[in-house]
């Protein structure tokens, strides 16, 4: 993962933390949606100062975790937050990455030590349920409090509620699960296909990009009338959905040019049927990205 910091290495803003290793579980869409955890705390963030989102790198190595493909690519990243900025007062949120083996030893008071000396923030926002410190030895509470004492400006959120729980998805058996809007839920619900709950957890379309790795490219073969382009799922650089049909998708490439597409994922390929409107060589596309919607 490409380093996020700011080049003077201080982030002198409030700082949005998320509980997952770079997870955004980004909510980007119309006020008539939920807003989802992480938006929130951009918000609430941004009556501070320009926002920056706190994620710690390389939990997984640490902790023998399997790695885990993410749910916004990587490159799309920027793309997601950007949408934030009418909801921020035209802030845009910015990155801001540690590594986990640097800070996982740090007490609390310490950490928040490092916030204040070393990295100059002046605030902090963090969900209700966020631990920090060694061995999460750090509540909200305790978070409140040492921000206090460093004269840091501190605002716990209430997480925010998934409003629209699927049952099956839902009954996940994660302990800490208490009906939140969590990326397991969005993992969760792109592992049983259900596109509909996927949007609405997110509030936007799921968009999957796909990249040629060195050898592979996009494959189009059809009539003039209707015609399909051939992705293998190796391409994926973020999480795809399960496999079966997948009706109103938009393909979207060069610029952001788009065209409504029906998706069919296998075992080993995504199938895009585009109509013969299009005259794009698809093949000398080197990046594409995909709107699940619904």
């Amino acid at each position: 993962m490409d380093d996020k910091r700011p080049s003077n290495g201080k982030c002198k803003g409030p700082l949005v933390f998320q509980q997952q290793e770079g997870e955004l579980v980004l909510h980007s869409e119309g006020s008539s949606s939920p807003v989802t955890g992480h938006r929130e705390l951009a918000i609430q963030a941004s009556k501070l100062g320009t926002p920056y989102l706190l994620s710690f790198v390389g939990m997984a190595e640490v902790f023998g975790w399997d790695p885990r493909t993410p749910i916004v690519a990587n490159c799309d990243r920027s793309r997601v937050l950007s949408t934030w900025a009418s909801f921020c007062g035209g802030l845009i949120p910015s990155e801001y990455q540690i590594n986990f083996a640097t800070v996982r030893h740090l007490t609390p008071r310490q950490f928040v030590h490092k916030l204040s000396n070393d990295l100059a923030v002046s605030g902090v926002v963090a969900g209700e349920n966020y631990r920090f410190g060694y061995k999460a030895a750090g509540d909200a509470t305790e978070l409140m409090r040492l921000c206090n004492e460093y004269g840091i400006q501190a605002r716990i959120i209430n997480c925010v509620m998934d409003q629209y729980q699927n049952p099956v998805i839902s009954d996940s058996g994660n302990l800490k699960d208490r009906g939140q809007v969590s990326s397991t839920r969005v993992r969760a619900a792109l592992a049983k296909g259900d596109i509909t709950y996927v949007s609405k957890l997110l509030g936007r379309p799921h968009r999957l990009i796909m990249r040629p790795n060195e050898g592979e490219m996009f494959h189009i073969s059809g009539s003039s009338s209707k015609f399909s382009l051939s992705v293998p799922k190796s391409c994926a650089l973020n999480l795809l959905p399960k496999e079966g049909l997948y009706d109103k998708c938009s393909l979207l490439y060069a610029d952001e040019k788009s065209e409504a597409c029906q998706v069919l994922i296998d075992s080993e390929n995504l199938y895009l049927q585009l109509d013969g409107s299009s005259v794009y060589n698809f093949e000398s596309l080197h990046l594409l990205g995909i709107d699940f919607g619904d």
